[in-house]
């Protein structure tokens, strides 16, 4: 059989291409400015920076000969791949993102995508969320996907609610003290 026709790798020690978050059906893949920006700017730093690096790195081990034992050659297809992978997931993610501007409600007391919402829970403890896109929500710096259940609780209330939020601890009110939103006026 050729060379040509064989695999480089062992498909069991191959990692699954990731899926895309779930999205509920008949909505859209809402995403800040800002986020779109920077999914942009790491599609194209992978494109015209990251995979040309590898893919010559990957040409030079081949050249070297013997393909079976050379980490260069292998470890550079393994992550030719990765790229690969992560370029079509950040193009699908980006070809279906509806860019959204929290900024237009900037001074609003609703609570919509974008928002910056602090609430109390009823044990006490104030907390703060930004409701953000799937693709862009950092749940360490204080940031929830506006799929979340939290983020679908909060969404359409206003300052001064009271709302009853579902959670896996059970049934808790909780009260909207501040809402926020971006201010247009000081983007660059």
């Amino acid at each position: 059989m050729s060379k040509a026709f064989t695999r480089d790798t062992d498909p069991e020690h191959e990692e699954e291409a990731p899926s895309l978050p779930a999205l509920p059906a008949g909505t859209r893949n809402y995403i800040t400015p800002a986020g779109y920006a920077r999914l942009r700017g790491e599609l194209m730093q992978l494109i015209d920076v990251e995979r040309p690096k590898v893919v010559e790195i990957v040409h030079w081990a081949a050249s070297n000969g013997d393909r079976s034992e050379n980490g260069d050659y292998i470890y550079g297809k393994k992550r030719l791949r990765e790229i690969d992978r992560r370029i079509r997931f950040l193009t699908q993610r980006l070809e279906i993102a509806e860019v959204t501007d929290p900024g237009v409600h900037f001074g609003g007391e609703q609570v919509f995508f974008g928002a910056t919402v602090t609430y109390l829970q009823a044990d006490g403890v104030e907390r703060t969320i930004t409701i953000m896109g799937v693709d862009e929500a950092d749940s360490l710096a204080g940031q929830v996907s506006w799929i979340s259940p939290i983020a679908r609780t909060l969404l359409r209330s206003r300052v001064g609610d009271v709302l009853k939020l579902v959670s896996p601890q059970g049934v808790q009110e909780i009260e909207i003290l501040g809402v926020r939103y971006p201010d247009p006026a000081l983007k660059s």
